[in-house]
């Protein structure tokens, strides 16, 4: 398993990429499987045994490309002096120098495939099999050699609550305009329900974006938190009335919802991305086709059963669903078959 260099496994506070490693490593052990985990750090709290690249991660430099070519050299070097069966490849840049591999790489693509990194993509070699997160994200750029859908998937045993929370209404993410949290503002002054906003923040876009655009908005009835560790999160999931996700673009998946319904806390969304094959609507969360939509939605998730948002988790989108879905997809490596439209999700 070979991750980016941002965050230790599992993550402290932000890292769905890596809450989403950590969970598929923990349920391939549980099955037997001999697991070596390729990051940057001095630990891993997964079941797997750990191999850094790197004495430090890389919080600080998240995105950056000479960073993760250094780790992506380093881990290749360390690849070759042990027989592995299947690569498991996370990174943005690992899936075009692959075919190098002397054994055969999977590679889950986590983020957008438009634009520059659908260029890349469609260059990789064919012996690389490309991994969509969802369905969503496959529309995107069709004409990839995708081999699977898989989608990603939670651990167990996260506690829920057993009736509607009575706090504020919570937005999660990053502070860009993209996760749309001037939207989840207004909405929420407009349905007349406090706000509380938790994101990351430590990149120059973000710090820039909170500074100019979301802190001029806070108030009384907006609260404003950064950076906050997986334990604060935990605790304002299981407060919250409500998960909003006002999102401005095409979200490959959004492992917050998951987060979110896993505890019980209904989500309201736009309808963008894979915000469909993540909420059932009326059932663990309520989708707007438009901003205006939100406020009358927030209003209404009272109605919705927590019990019935963690068994649709639990159903759907467990660890154990996805590494159901990447066994066939390293087996099919092992054994090859024909992939082409393989849905394992």
């Amino acid at each position: 398993m070979v991750v980016p260099p941002w965050y230790e496994l599992p993550p402290p506070g932000y890292g769905g990429l890596e809450q989403v490693c950590a969970a598929l490593i923990d349920a391939l052990a549980e099955r037997g499987h001999d697991v070596t985990l390729f990051g940057a750090g001095e630990r891993t709290g997964t079941r797997a045994r750990f191999v850094a690249s790197m004495p430090r991660p890389g919080e600080d430099r998240v995105g950056q490309l000479l960073p993760e070519l250094a780790h992506l050299h380093r881990v290749d070097q360390m690849l070759a002096e042990e027989p592995f069966d299947v690569v498991h490849d996370h990174t943005t840049a690992g899936p075009v120098f692959a075919d190098r591999r002397p054994v055969p790489t999977v590679a889950t693509v986590h983020n957008r495939p438009t634009g520059e990194l659908a260029d890349i993509l469609a260059e990789v070699d064919p012996s690389v099999a490309l991994v969509a997160i969802s369905d969503a994200q496959r529309r995107l750029c069709p004409g990839l050699p995708w081999a699977a859908v898989v989608h990603n998937g939670l651990v167990r045993d996260l506690p829920a609550k057993s009736r509607p929370g009575a706090g504020p209404v919570l937005w999660l993410g990053r502070y860009v305009p993209d996760k749309g949290p001037d939207l989840a503002v207004h909405a929420c002054r407009a349905a007349g329900l406090p706000l509380v906003l938790a994101g990351k923040c430590n990149e120059p876009v973000e710090q820039d974006y909170l500074r100019d655009v979301i802190e001029p908005l806070a108030g009384p009835d907006v609260t404003v938190l950064r950076n906050t560790d997986r334990a604060t999160t935990q605790r304002l999931l299981l407060e919250a009335r409500s998960l909003i996700m006002p999102i401005r673009w095409e979200e490959p998946f959004g492992m917050v919802m998951l987060e979110a319904m896993a505890t019980g806390t209904p989500v309201v969304a736009l309808n963008r991305g894979a915000v469909p094959e993540l909420v059932n609507h009326g059932e663990t969360g309520l989708i707007c086709d438009d901003p205006v939509d939100l406020a009358p939605a927030l209003r209404e998730t009272g109605a919705i059963d927590p019990a019935a948002c963690v068994a649709h988790v639990r159903r759907c989108f467990s660890a154990e669903r996805m590494a159901d879905g990447y066994e066939r997809v390293y087996r099919s490596l092992a054994l090859p078959v024909e992939l082409g439209n393989l849905v394992v999700s």
